[in-house]
């Protein structure tokens, strides 16, 4: 009997910071392959408010109970890293109508880029379905509470974050 070939799946994106929506869709991917690789991207063009060090640190403390789910870097395009780590799945999470016309073109792009690579879009829990990290962002350079919607170790970086501004810089 051989043993079947190992079924990698990326799931990409900048995480800054990740939520419990990202958690989500990364948990439940493991269910469509053997390894899930979380590809951290790096973006120059962006000011994340988490470093990269920072976000690829807590997406494994995030994860570090589930072997099978290990964070790398990468910068460029998607199907090259997909390429490079032999995932022959990536996996996306779709919110809703705007994620769905931004996601089916993406995935198109990638397709005639790389036509051996499949694209899955996962609808998350309707619970957290509202969460993007561009909100979180917001709502919490505004002095929102944010600890429902990200799990503990971002969370805790971000207190620890709030906690080292300036006091000046807390008031709203």
């Amino acid at each position: 009997m051989t043993a079947h070939p190992t079924r990698v799946a990326l799931c990409a994106g900048t995480f800054d910071p990740l939520t419990l929506g990202h958690v989500d869709v990364i948990t439940r991917a493991t269910a469509l392959a053997d390894r899930v690789i979380v590809g951290v991207l790096i973006n120059p063009a962006k000011s994340p408010l988490m470093n990269l060090d920072d976000r690829v640190a807590v997406i494994a403390e995030v994860f570090a109970e589930q072997p099978t789910i290990e964070v790398r870097t990468f910068s460029g395009l998607l199907v090259d890293a997909a390429r490079q780590w032999g995932a022959s799945t990536v996996v996306r999470g779709v919110r809703g109508v705007h994620d769905w016309d931004y996601e089916s073109q993406l995935a198109q792009m990638n397709r005639h880029l790389a036509p051996d690579i499949d694209t899955v879009f996962l609808a998350p829990d309707p619970a957290r379905a509202f969460i993007s990290s561009t909100l979180v962002r917001e709502a919490y350079r505004f002095g929102g509470v944010v600890d429902e919607l990200v799990p503990p170790p971002v969370a805790r970086w971000l207190a620890e974050r709030r906690r080292t501004l300036l006091p000046e810089a807390r008031q709203i």
